[in-house]
């Protein structure tokens, strides 16, 4: 693969993340739908896209801040570029997409797969009981609590994962038939 596939890859790779992103300021307005977003399909479509992963996690940790700071905005008609528990947040999606980074050989069942694993951490870090001040007790009884509470956002997380990342994945899957260029190298060998 060429330098100037590499960059027309890399560059669709980024626009798809871009468009899918747009997605999550939609949930803002309609409380029943947060945490259906596409960023958790963006991490794991990153982690397995990106040829030099660092830029999977660069992508990906850029379109959560800014879509962050948008909708933070859109909450508090402030500008809040952190805030109590975004490391931890951020945690999540740095595991995910090192998750994605797993997945050697893409299908249904591997980013099934990886798609229930980015949910599964995600709900058991966020929903620590100490990243809630005094919401819940600091005890296993507590953490429980706070993850049976969890439970309509995380299910709307793993929806968010399954419907942007068959549409995210199997676009890009698409493409790469039609369009060479996006293909690696080891798949252009195959």
């Amino acid at each position: 693969m060429n330098k100037k596939d590499t960059i027309a890859r890399n560059t669709i790779l980024i626009l798809m993340i871009v468009v899918a992103a747009a997605f999550r300021l939609l949930a803002f307005k309609y409380k029943e739908l947060s945490n259906f977003t596409p960023v958790g399909a963006i991490a794991i479509f990153g982690g397995v896209y990106f040829t030099e992963k660092w830029k999977a996690y660069v992508t990906v940790l850029l379109t959560l801040f800014v879509t962050d700071i948008a909708i933070n905005y859109l909450y508090t008609s402030k500008l809040v570029l952190w805030y109590s528990g975004t490391e931890w947040t951020y945690l999540c999606f740095v595991l995910m997409v090192l998750t994605g980074s797993l997945i050697k050989k893409v299908n249904v069942l591997n980013v099934l797969l990886a798609s229930i694993a980015s949910v599964l951490i995600h709900w058991l870090i966020i929903d620590l009981p100490f990243l809630y001040g005094s919401m819940y007790p600091h005890t296993l009884a507590g953490y429980g609590k706070s993850l049976i509470n969890a439970i309509p956002f995380e299910r709307n997380l793993a929806l968010g994962n399954l419907i942007f990342g068959l549409v995210l994945f199997g676009s890009f899957e698409l493409a790469k038939r039609k369009y060479t260029f996006l293909q690696t190298q080891k798949q252009l060998a195959l």
